[in-house]
């Protein structure tokens, strides 16, 4: 039974006597402060003695300070630059010349905190490019020691092969680093088992703003008094924290609530005798505001290496938390909560991870994972409960999943939650801010709590997308605020008061995972005793009496309605575009605003976004970076000046292979591939382009008139001094090979052909100017497969082209033309109903994404994108009677990242599948040639280069020459060919080589016409 929520009073009542600083109550901004304070007087001095001391990058700029702007909260504030320190010297040098000035300063992992503590005017230190060694790790011990910048998965993976592994896990754990789950003592999936990041940290090397650099642990009572009799300011510090805990140890047992996730307030219990005088611990959670740490020896778990999970529906939402108490008897070391709101959402934004198809019936979910020594214990544990459910009179559905690639796909609906909570506009679905974040009660009390939570939100309008941590009275909810107007920010208000004294009503924590840095700060007093807050003061004294770290967040507080990235004053520019965005609501600033900062885009691996950060591992060129600056390039009075003409912008979207990956895998389907078309449309307009627009821009012209004199071309192009000079006329990267011309282009070798099917159904074959002049063979394999499977080919009359280059150099007045073109030639067809097939994936993603961005309101638009297709999408939809040939060999296929992205390679998968084809299609994401990208000097050909050498040509190098290597992509296939020199297939080859070599199989029963096609 839970027991009846405990109802305890709010501690609102002012401390008289205090000093402002630091002080009693919020600090209120000046007028004005809220959006674009000014610089200091001192910023560029400050900027000029820190170039000359640090050896890592020091950025002041616009662009600079805007890509810091942020962080994944309401919250906004414009630093004064940002220092990315090479080694721990730097940190030291850098910080002894900000006290100089008496600058701020704030630390920061990937910034993706949910309540502002990453986010101030102060003097950024971004640790997570050069300060993320994983240094020894102990298996005797159990212990490892990590710089601040290292990736939580890094650590995990190096502890892994000791059969070990650090227990906090939040969900950005592909890219959440080390520091900043210290400085919010992270939680995560595991908690249950491992504990809280504090639980899991032993030692810290740690600098003062001061400059004391020492290292912090448990520390004995004879230790204690040796570091107070030796003196200086490491015994000063221990002096005071000594009389913290002497005058303080009563209220601090009284006043931190004791549930699992108390995360809101400096951890003062670490000190307590009890404890150990943990001054690490006591530091872990302190967001920022007391020292810089540089190291951090965290203390490695074993957890169960086999796993069973058992999924468990309710009709609602509080009927989950009731049952929670029940369900930890059966010991699980995960228990996770995600709900229907979270399902809805991921449907809008067209996201199919398969899993939400999986779960059993319900609206709310409760994920309970089990571990064992081998699978069998594990199965037997969660067997328990499957029986014990089963059992009971009404109680929820029930699931227990046998196959490990189902319980993946459950677990990536609930590792979704966070990013899918927030919907852009126009897509439909739930739209909802963090805010009220996680706030924590006892598990006992969850069930009566969620039900006073949710009448709350009623109350005041609001409807929320919930998640959590249910085994541990976690509760994450995104809520649809009104933070654009003043009266939705005065009601904002009113409900986080209310908020918090409602779950201090029932003993619990503003915060049980993500710190509260500025967004809840201000309501500490309604959660701590007057006499606690002082020693919180007073613990802040101790290590920062200036004030001088990340100041204004948990101590003398921002008012939480202050500083807001939105918020009343917010007035964007509109900006005239030629993308219609009409999911935005045609509004390019709500496009680039999608972005709410989750950092999705700074992992090191896996998915196709983003990869020039994964080879650069700049903030600039990361997805959310470039967001970050389009959004501030949109602010009417914002660090980013000049709008489109803005060079910084130019500068960070210069390293966008134009992928497209962010518009699938980024939560809320950023589209940077399109913003960047769009930005250079206007950068360039009316005034020169550089050479490579014109040389691989219009790829189209030059390529037909070589092909009048395709070999004298070919010569020209590959002569060792001629083509020398070519590739530096038109920007190409000296060790680029540049494609050889056909000798005959596919047209001219249909001209002669001879339909093998005359009355059969028509198909047209769209002939991309790659196929074209380049690779006709592709097109002749092409032709041959549309006919085995009983099909007329047609290939349309006249030179044509969708554009597909045009996009990378901005050129969408020609690239609108192109399209205009396009529907002329092929409009007759597309309205007749005849199926458009392509064989580049780039340009069928033309079809079904630019082309109706571009002309929205043309119906001949809307009928080609809806009636274009892949290869294997037409024949798996059009052609469910064709025997599919056999072929019995081994492949590896690079998917093109368009096709990824825009287009979906299931149908590509079952057709291969279903040719008897042993796959394997390693997680390489883009291949690094991106068109034309790969092809220019300088950095991109860096960048091309590294890219592919990441997963892809490794993976290449490794197979057999007997197994094939297919990349539908033209450029996939040039840059496999350059990096290992394989001569990869296109599909339709395969398919051709089938049907010469292969046998043809049983005709099976497939998916009828008209079914989803990925």
């Amino acid at each position: 039974m839970a027991r009846a929520a405990p109802k305890t009073t709010s501690h609102r009542e002012p401390t008289p006597g205090r000093e402002r600083t630091p002080g009693a109550g919020p600090r209120r901004p000046r007028p004005g402060e809220a959006r674009n304070p000014p610089l200091p007087p001192y910023a560029g001095e400050l900027r000029d003695r820190l170039g000359e001391v640090v050896a890592g990058e020091v950025q002041f700029g616009g662009g600079d300070r805007a890509l810091y702007a942020y962080d994944a909260s309401v919250y906004r504030q414009v630093p004064i630059g940002v220092v990315t320190p090479r080694d721990e010297a730097d940190v030291e040098a850098a910080l002894e010349v900000c006290r100089r000035f008496g600058a701020p300063v704030l630390a920061r992992g990937c910034g993706t905190s949910v309540t502002g503590q990453t986010v101030n005017a102060a003097v950024v230190f971004d640790f997570t490019r050069h300060l993320d060694r994983v240094g020894e790790i102990s298996p005797a011990r159990r212990t490892a020691r990590v710089q601040p910048g290292v990736i939580c998965d890094r650590l995990r993976d190096a502890a892994a092969p000791y059969g070990l592994t650090f227990g906090p896990d939040p969900a950005t754990h592909d890219h959440a680093t080390l520091g900043g789950m210290i400085g919010n003592n992270s939680c995560g999936t595991h908690s249950l088992a491992a504990g809280k990041t504090v639980d899991n940290i032993e030692e810290l090397e740690i600098l003062t703003y001061d400059g004391t650099r020492m290292r912090v642990g448990a520390t004995g009572d004879d230790e204690l008094e040796c570091v107070i009799a030796a003196g200086g300011r490491r015994g000063a510090i221990y002096a005071g924290l000594r009389h913290i805990r002497d005058t303080y140890a009563d209220a601090i047992r009284r006043g931190l609530p004791d549930i699992p996730r108390r995360v809101s307030g400096y951890n003062l219990d670490a000190l307590l005798p009890e404890n150990g005088f943990h001054v690490a611990r006591a530091l872990v959670g302190s967001e920022g505001t007391l020292a810089l740490v540089l190291g951090a020896t965290c203390r490695l778990v074993r957890l169960p290496p086999r796993r069973a999970l058992v999924v468990l529906g309710y009709p609602d939402i509080p009927s989950s938390g009731d049952d929670v108490p029940w369900l930890l008897r059966f010991g699980p070391i995960g228990l996770e909560f995600t709900s229907g709101h979270v399902v809805a959402n991921l449907h809008a934004k067209g996201f199919r991870l398969g899993g939400e198809a999986l779960l059993p019936p319900g609206r709310a979910w409760l994920l309970a994972e089990f571990g064992g020594e081998t699978q069998g214990e594990a199965d037997a544990r969660a067997g328990r409960l499957v029986r014990a459910v089963r059992t009971r009179p009404h109680g929820p559905s029930c699931r227990f999943y046998d196959d490990p690639a189902e319980e993946t796909a459950v677990w990536e609906v609930r590792r979704h939650s966070a990013g899918t909570a927030r919907m852009p506009v126009g897509m439909g679905g739930h739209g909802g801010w963090p805010g009220w974040e996680d706030a924590a009660v006892h598990p006992d009390v969850l069930g009566p709590y969620l039900r006073d939570f949710l009448r709350l939100l009623d109350r005041h309008g609001y409807d929320a997308v919930f998640y959590g941590h249910w085994g541990q009275g976690c509760v994450h909810s995104r809520i649809d605020w009104d933070l654009r107007s003043l009266q939705g920010v005065r009601a904002f208000r009113r409900f986080m008061e209310e908020a918090a004294d409602l779950v201090v009503s029932y003993g619990g924590s503003l915060s049980g995972e993500h710190g509260d840095g500025h967004g809840r700060a201000e309501l500490w007093p309604r959660m701590f005793a007057p006499e606690l807050m002082r020693a919180f003061e007073e613990f802040k004294r101790v290590w920062d009496p200036d004030g001088r770290m990340n100041p204004h967040k948990l101590i003398d507080p921002y008012p939480l309605d202050a500083h807001l990235r939105e918020g009343p004053a917010y007035r964007p520019v509109e900006l005239e575009t030629v993308f219609r965005y009409p999911l935005d609501g045609g509004s390019f600033t709500e496009a680039a605003g999608r972005c709410f900062g989750v950092g999705k885009c700074r992992h090191l691996s896996g998915g196709v976004m983003c990869p020039s950060f994964m080879v650069t591992r700049e903030e600039r060129h990361s997805t959310r970076g470039r967001a970050r600056l389009l959004q501030e390039m949109a602010e009417s009075a914002g660090p980013v000046r000049d709008r489109w003409r803005s060079d910084e912008v130019r500068e960070a979207l210069d390293l966008c292979l134009a992928c497209k990956g962010c518009r699938s895998d980024c939560p809320v389907k950023v589209d940077m591939a399109t913003y960047k078309a769009e930005f250079l449309h206007h950068y360039y307009a009316r005034r020169p382009r550089p050479r490579q627009a014109y040389a691989l821009g219009l790829i189209d012209r030059w390529a037909r008139l070589a092909s009048r004199v395709p070999r004298l071309a070919n010569a020209v192009t590959h002569a060792p001094v001629l083509g020398r000079m070519a590739k530096l006329a038109a920007g190409i990267a000296q060790r680029r090979d540049t494609p050889r011309f056909a000798t005959r282009t596919f047209r001219r070798l249909m001209a002669g052909h001879v339909p093998r099917n005359p009355g059969g159904p028509p198909v047209l074959l769209w002939p991309d100017t790659f196929t074209e002049h380049f690779q006709p063979e592709v097109g002749v394999a092409a032709v041959d497969v549309l006919e085995s499977a009983g099909f007329r080919v047609i290939v349309p009359d006249g030179p044509l082209c969708c554009g597909r280059p045009l996009y990378d150099y901005g050129m969408l007045t020609l690239a609108r033309r192109y399209l205009r073109r396009v529907l002329d030639a092929v409009g007759p067809y597309v309205e007749a109903g005849v199926p458009v097939v392509g064989l580049e994936p780039s340009c069928v993603a033309v079809f079904r994404d630019e082309l109706p961005n571009l002309l929205p309101d043309d119906l001949g638009a809307r009928r080609l994108s809806a009636g274009s297709h892949t290869l294997a999408e037409f024949l798996t939809r059009c052609a469910p009677d064709w025997p599919v040939p056999r072929l019995r060999r081994r492949v590896l296929v690079q998917v093109h990242c368009h096709q990824h992205a825009v287009l979906g390679f299931e149908a590509d998968r079952a057709l291969m599948r279903e040719m008897g084809l042993d796959l394997e299609i390693p997680d390489s994401g883009c291949c690094g040639m991106a068109g034309s990208f790969g092809y220019e000097a300088g950095r991109h050909y860096e960048v091309s280069a590294a890219a592919g050498e990441r997963v892809l040509f490794p993976a290449v190098r490794a197979v057999g020459r007997r197994t094939l290597v297919v990349a539908d992509g033209f450029s996939c296939r040039g840059q496999i060919a350059a990096g290992t020199g394989r001569r990869p297939l296109h599909l339709a080859q395969v398919l051709a080589l089938a049907i010469r070599e292969g046998e043809l199989g049983p005709v099976a029963p497939r998916r009828a016409k008209g079914d989803d096609h990925g």
